[in-house]
């Protein structure tokens, strides 16, 4: 008889299997609230809002105490390390502000994209280094679950073998990291959408690096009832001249995903990609609304397209605090309806209709 090397006990196994369902409940998905220092100086420079350690601080309070409803659609928040330990300004940490909500804490543990050396321009993501010790600190102090984003390009000779194979392998050894410390893994192997790439083009590369990751995964042994996946929408390239409907993008994510994604995974927890807010939420729905097999959860972990119209209606003030926080609720409701495939469209919020692309997206 083989021999198998215990990897998770029972109860662990339970554990990691209950945090990842409350997860994806019904009608509820997850706020990334997970951007580095760099990347939301990006954001304040938009409305005119200084970098600082206190500004992000304030920004975030302004997310976290929204009106408890926000519980109804938010089942997680990503949070960023810096963001993990703060507080309130009354003085009660994050962390806790979420958990009374019922919100449950999560903690971005990659540490940035890489160049991949020997391919075309191609990365991976670092991080490995030290992660054990860190997932057990994250666990302590609060978080139930972890993110970890690699990217892949679409080119003429891309995404290669190289990157396929690098980024699923680091993905799994992350995953089992988190599992042995108590942490839900949420694997991120996103498609880049910048290109001019047709929607097939879009899918058949999709299912390939879908088939790569689940491969390692299997590999490394990782519990696929105890994690969740982010992907990517399966949409045509940014600079495609061709235009598709939600039905097309709907039946190419789902085709997609049927022939990768094992029914053994609870969700599947789409990234926004840079659509606008609204198309985030309508393609959300139709995905939802599709008629076939459909094992898993569909829904959200979306960072811009939950916060661009946050952000453009606090625009750094106190006074807008209130303003900032209605239409966080707006697109989250938004979102919580397209997750059971029941939203009608015309969220009339700040930024709704606004690109979000950005090229070569880095958090």
């Amino acid at each position: 008889m083989p021999y198998f090397a215990p990897y998770l006990s029972q109860e662990k196994q339970l554990e990691l299997a209950q945090i990842a369902n409350a997860i994806v409940a019904p009608g509820k998905g997850i706020l990334a609230a997970d951007e580095s220092t760099g990347t939301m100086g990006k954001r304040f420079a938009s409305i005119g809002v200084e970098n600082t350690e206190e500004n992000r601080r304030r920004y975030r309070e302004l997310l976290f105490t929204s009106d408890k409803s926000v519980a109804e659609n938010i089942s997680g928040v990503i949070l960023f390390h810096e963001t993990l330990y703060q507080k309130d300004s009354n003085g009660v940490p994050f962390v806790k502000v979420l958990q009374d909500k019922g919100i449950i804490p999560g903690i971005k543990v990659d540490k940035g994209v890489v160049p991949l050396a020997g391919s075309d321009n191609e990365t991976t993501t670092q991080g490995l280094d030290g992660l054990a010790e860190r997932c057990a600190q994250y666990k302590k102090d609060g978080a139930q679950f972890a993110k970890w984003r690699c990217v892949l390009k679409i080119g003429p000779h891309t995404p290669s073998y190289q990157a396929m194979m690098e980024n699923a392998n680091v993905l799994a050894r992350y995953a089992s990291i988190c599992q042995q410390n108590g942490l839900v893994p949420i694997v991120e192997p996103e498609v880049l959408p910048d290109g001019d790439h047709d929607l097939e083009t879009a899918q058949q590369v999709t299912e390939q690096v879908l088939a790569f990751q689940y491969k390692a995964l299997a590999d490394h042994h990782v519990f696929l009832e105890g994690t969740l996946l982010k992907p990517n929408m399966v949409t045509a390239g940014q600079s495609c001249s061709k235009k598709y409907t939600p039905g097309q993008i709907a039946t190419a994510t789902v085709t997609a995903l049927s022939r990768g994604v094992p029914a053994a995974v609870p969700g599947i927890t789409f990234l926004s990609g840079g659509q606008s807010e609204e198309d985030a939420s309508i393609n959300l729905d139709a995905i939802n609304k599709f008629q076939g097999k459909k094992p898993w959860a569909l829904t959200f972990s979306y960072g811009r397209a939950l916060q661009a119209s946050v952000l453009k209606a606090w625009q750094g003030k106190d006074e807008n605090k209130a303003a900032g926080q209605d239409e966080l609720l707006k697109r989250a409701k938004a979102n919580g309806l397209a997750a059971v495939g029941k939203y009608e469209g015309g969220v009339d919020s700040a930024a709704a209709g606004q690109s979000l692309f950005i090229a070569n997206h880095a958090y």
